[in-house]
């Protein structure tokens, strides 16, 4: 008997700890830099300044975007479980199909 589809749990989407665990950390990762860009502002002169200002200005903005982006479509769609079927001993016996005959018309074999 061939089989249609296996369910696997690498179908499944993540979990929303998982998720909201990743987004923390690329969040950490920007106002990380942007505290750095701070830093640097002190020490640099010139366009760096203005390279420095921009990532301290702009990083907060996109950090947030970022964050709070949820990514539903990279996930593939879930694989749900068909309908049960018999086991090939159960469906070819014919023991259950002569007693439910019987069981179902007793009227039956006394008109015979």
């Amino acid at each position: 008997m061939k089989r249609s589809q296996l369910q696997s749990v690498t179908t499944l989407q993540r979990s929303p700890t998982d998720e909201r665990r990743v987004r923390f950390i690329k969040y950490t990762v920007a106002m990380t830099i942007r505290v750095v860009c701070i830093v640097l502002m002190v020490f640099v002169d010139g366009w760096w300044l203005l390279v420095c200002a921009a990532g301290a200005v702009f990083l907060p903005y996109f950090a947030v975007i970022i964050a709070n982006a949820v990514r539903i479509d990279s996930v593939p769609e879930v694989v749900r479980p068909g309908a049960l079927m018999l086991s090939p001993g159960l469906a070819g016996s014919g023991q259950a199909d002569s007693t439910s005959s019987d069981q179902a018309h007793p009227v039956s074999e006394e008109r015979r």
